[in-house]
């Protein structure tokens, strides 16, 4: 088995190249290269953020790779660990982010914040609050869905 880690997101978007300044703007995060073709569609780059790679390319829909925008939506969330999750939010708001749902402490001991990007991908910035047993997550869980404190 290579040392390539077991899973690695792949987005696809209609701008690959405005998605790339985006995710710097909005994530801090590092481009480690991209193969373009002469047309300028990016075929696929690699971006880091903290230790994590997350690949991106244009949509071939000739491939069917395609994306959110031209779904109509995405059913996949992409969890991000932050410092902060309000500078977070804000940070990628002012990036062109628009916020789906403010941030709020959650159950299972972090507090989030998810924002969908301007290429229809979208994101929970997640930051640490409290480690949280399963056993007491399973507790708070219940308690929420049955509407108790």
């Amino acid at each position: 088995m290579s040392s390539a880690p077991a899973l690695t997101p792949h987005l696809v978007m209609t701008d690959a190249g405005k998605a790339i300044e985006f995710y710097k703007a909005a994530f801090g995060a590092e481009e480690l290269f991209r193969l373009t073709e002469p047309s300028g569609k990016i075929g696929h780059a690699e971006m880091k953020i903290g230790g994590s790679v997350f690949m991106l390319a244009d949509e071939y829909p000739d491939m069917g790779a395609v994306g959110p925008q031209t779904l109509g939506g995405t059913p996949v969330k992409l969890h991000l660990a932050v410092e902060n999750a309000d500078a977070a939010a804000e940070r990628a708001q002012k990036a062109g982010a628009e916020l789906v749902r403010p941030p709020q402490d959650e159950f299972y001991g972090e507090r989030t914040a998810m924002i969908a990007d301007p290429f229809g991908h979208q994101w929970f910035l997640a930051q640490h609050l409290e480690d949280v047993p399963p056993e007491e997550m399973q507790k708070r869980f219940e308690a929420l869905i049955s509407g108790g404190d």
